[in-house]
């Protein structure tokens, strides 16, 4: 697990945390490193949840499927980012959705119990480590805010405008590169894959914006 540290270090967590200390606090936390291939679920829906999550390598996805089959991407899971918080209170029932790698992946699992409780050896950034995860819990709250004002839009292409204007601040550009490919953007969105990609070329030859694949310029 020490391979990963420098990873846990950039972490909202581990924010402020040395290395040699985030070494010492592994076995502290009692963190487990779980391996996954492309295509594996890392979490699947209905099962419960005691842990706390940080994809350590490769990329996720949290998806859900209905009786039919049909998905919905509800979000993506970037190197670094944490997950799960969401189900470990005590009366949090089980996983609604499903996380699915999308590239080999490794996930670091912390239990949250060991993170709530002071530990014996009363290591000095224990308090700290918990400090972090209120505001990355808080900072995961606010994202989903920014998707449901994505969500709350009445047609395809609003919905489009609203992903496509967030990103373009986000990267503090007019060019920048979205995480999902046309299916997937189409599963985040809730809107039919065929209708986006029409809409997509209608806002193209309007001369709102050009595109190659993932990559988008606003104009």
């Amino acid at each position: 697990m020490n391979k990963y540290l420098s990873v846990l270090k950039r972490t909202r967590m581990f924010a402020g945390v040395r290395d040699e200390e985030i070494a010492s606090m592994l076995a502290c936390l009692g963190a487990r490193l779980y391996t996954c291939k492309k295509g594996e679920y890392v979490l699947r829906q209905g099962e419960g949840l005691g842990d706390i999550l940080i994809l350590v390598e490769g990329k996720l996805h949290i998806q859900r499927e209905d009786y039919w089959g049909n998905r919905s991407i509800l979000g993506q899971i970037a190197e670094g980012e944490m997950f799960g918080e969401a189900y470990v209170a005590p009366e949090s029932g089980v996983l609604l959705n499903d996380v699915i790698a999308v590239e080999d992946s490794a996930v670091m699992f912390f239990d949250v119990k060991k993170i709530m409780t002071a530990c014996s050896c009363a290591c000095r950034f224990h308090a700290l480590v918990v400090q972090n995860l209120f505001f990355a819990i808080s900072e995961k709250n606010r994202q989903l805010v920014r998707k449901l004002g994505h969500m709350s839009r009445r047609s395809t292409r609003e919905k489009l405008l609203s992903y496509l204007s967030e990103e373009a601040g986000k990267h503090n550009s007019a060019s920048f590169t979205i995480p999902f490919n046309r299916q997937q953007l189409a599963d985040f969105l809730s809107v039919d894959r065929s209708a986006m990609s029409k809409e997509l070329c209608k806002m193209r030859d309007e001369g709102l914006l050009c595109f190659e694949k993932n990559r988008f310029k606003l104009l």
